[in-house]
């Protein structure tokens, strides 16, 4: 019980648990125990809706009980080590070694040495190697194990795709097995090799990687013909028939993301080449009106929260989007609840929609132009029409919007200082549009971030540019940009330096987790916390050149990640590179 060190953490809210709508289980009665972890504070993952999702579903299998487990932030970490207590799951405060299985959801690349935290905490070996049949098995799923390589050594399984189906096959065939297991009676192996059978899992250990005398990646080869390659990805065919968790944990503390939020969509109809959330949520799928209204309703009913997120990969195009935020609209209008949508298309608010728009509460828009020429945005197959987007915010400023958010990103190939003059001029042009309808420009918010290019994406073949080409560029735009109604903000370079990495890594990246880690690494997602001399110590120790990984890779090179088949076939991919480089 953490009772006693409460009052000596910020934050202690993190860590009590018993929210509204929380599952309460018996853990001693339940047959099979899980905890659901996340690399990050509780904050960060309580607005993850895989959480959510995985969380709801296992709690409603009778004999399973589900426990959520946050990393602990530094100074509840510090106690715990000087006290040599264990990181505790957050609803029945039990040690992790209670738990026959350690979900991790692998959501950023950033959150690696988080995870082993989190197992060392719970005093468990962190290589996968090193666990027998007395610790729980680990298994890992999210959007960075569609290249799961650079952290094989410390997980039994990962699972490729979406996981509202294959967590109940997952469990029924751990269920059939446990006692054998725990009794010792089949091996780690064995078990393993029962769970090699579900479509979209995949076991490290039963694969071998070559390298050239350089050093140079080769060929990944199954150990056996038993084993499945390609590993092919999940994903849920019905989206009105999948489960969604209507009975919304409502925390005691602010989170990132503090409102409802209902999934309109899942897959991206848009082909931007730079998107890896394309190729991770690939196909699309829809939810019909009626049945997001009626979850709408339903969540509502059970938190009562005062705003209604839409969620997706690109929400305005929804096919039925006018009709759906019509309806929310009206049922919600005499509630004071507010309804929100994410980043907006220009052409969607150019119809009817923006009528609706204007009748909601006024915050600010978020615009994604991602280039500022269009010569850049035709390289990115980027989406996205100059005249339509003056256009429709010149309406959203006449219906009261003062504030906008435009994303862009630098770093792309043949980039040169004249698409970087398109960032400054349209991000001028925005905050000026205003004057037309009102007598002060309006507040423009410019986030540039480092392209990265990320497996299964068009741009994976490419290099990426060094810490200080993309230095330069970034004070070329602070130079360029001097309007005070215009503030601009940078991802930081070293922070995409070690996200592509070890977005692009291969197996032997696991043992510079395992040292950044032990160097003190944590948290690496938050400025505050993220150490670059760790990181650059963590390469050294281990003798890896992180260069090597941000170079242009040749088109008939074998990837590390080529053995996940995420649905779109590699050639279609590689005739989009194609097309980049002519």
């Amino acid at each position: 019980m953490y009772e006693d060190i409460l009052l000596q953490v910020m934050k202690p809210g993190r860590y009590i648990g018993n929210e509204w709508n929380v599952s309460k289980k018996d853990f001693g009665k339940s047959f099979v125990k899980f905890a659901l972890c996340f690399p990050d504070l509780y904050e960060v993952g309580m607005s993850n809706l895989g959480v959510r999702i995985l969380y709801g579903i296992l709690n409603n299998i009778e004999d399973v009980v589900c426990e959520r487990v946050f990393a602990c932030a530094l100074d509840m970490e510090k106690i715990l080590r000087e006290l040599k207590r264990e990181i505790l799951s957050l609803e029945s405060k039990k040690p992790l070694k209670e738990f026959d299985i350690l979900g991790f959801s692998l959501g950023s690349e950033l959150g690696y040495t988080n995870i082993l935290n989190i197992l060392d905490l719970g005093n468990i070996p962190l290589r996968a190697q090193e666990r027998d049949n007395s610790f729980p098995l680990v298994i890992g799923g999210g959007p960075c194990v569609l290249n799961p390589e650079p952290m094989h050594e410390f997980f039994d399984l990962f699972f490729i795709g979406e996981g509202e189906d294959f967590i109940k096959e997952f469990i029924d065939l751990y269920r059939k097995n446990k006692e054998e297991f725990k009794a010792g009676r089949i091996s780690k192996k064995d078990l393993l090799m029962v769970f090699s059978k579900i479509e979209g899992v995949y076991v490290p250990s039963f694969y071998d990687v070559a390298y050239d005398s350089n050093g140079k990646f080769l060929e990944f080869k199954a150990k056996s013909e038993q084993f499945p390659q390609p590993i092919k990805k999940r994903f849920v065919s019905d989206l009105n028939k999948s489960f969604y968790p209507v009975e919304w944990l409502t925390p005691y503390i602010q989170i990132v993301h503090d409102r409802l939020a209902v999934e309109i969509t899942r897959g991206c109809p848009n082909r931007c080449r730079f998107c890896q959330a394309r190729s991770c949520y690939f196909p699309l799928r829809q939810r019909n009106v009626e049945n997001i209204v009626d979850l709408a309703k339903t969540m509502y009913k059970n938190t009562g929260y005062d705003e209604v997120s839409l969620l997706g990969l690109s929400v305005s195009d929804y096919a039925y989007i006018e009709k759906l935020v019509s309806q929310l609209t009206e049922y919600f209008k005499e509630k004071a609840v507010n309804i929100s949508l994410p980043s907006v298309k220009a052409k969607t608010m150019v119809g009817n929609l923006s009528t609706v728009i204007a009748s909601v509460k006024k915050t600010g828009l978020t615009f994604a132009p991602e280039a500022g020429t269009q010569k850049m945005r035709d390289l990115l197959a980027k989406d996205f029409d100059e005249e339509q987007f003056f256009k429709a915010l010149e309406q959203a400023f006449i219906s009261g919007y003062q504030h906008v958010k435009l994303y862009f990103m630098i770093g792309l190939p043949f980039e040169t200082n004249e698409d970087l003059d398109g960032i400054a001029d349209l991000s001028l042009r925005v905050s000026d549009l205003r004057r037309k309808v009102a007598k002060y420009p309006a507040q423009v918010n410019v986030s540039i971030n480092t392209l990265i290019p990320k497996p299964h994406t068009a741009f994976q073949w490419f290099g990426m540019p060094s810490s200080e080409e993309i230095k330069e560029k970034q004070m070329y735009l602070r130079n360029k940009i001097k309007n005070r109604k215009i503030t601009l903000s940078f991802q930081s370079r070293d922070v995409s330096f070690v996200e592509a990495v070890f977005s692009r890594g291969d197996r032997r990246l696991s043992e510079v987790v395992l040292s950044a880690f032990k160097n003190g690494a944590r948290f690496d997602a938050w400025n505050e916390h993220f150490s670059i001399d760790k990181w650059l110590a963590a390469f050294s120790q281990t003798g890896i050149a992180p260069g090597y990984y941000l170079e242009q890779i040749e088109r008939s090179q074998q990837l590390p990640w080529d053995f996940i088949d995420v649905g779109i076939p590699k050639q279609s991919i590689m005739l989009e590179a194609n097309e980049i480089s002519a």
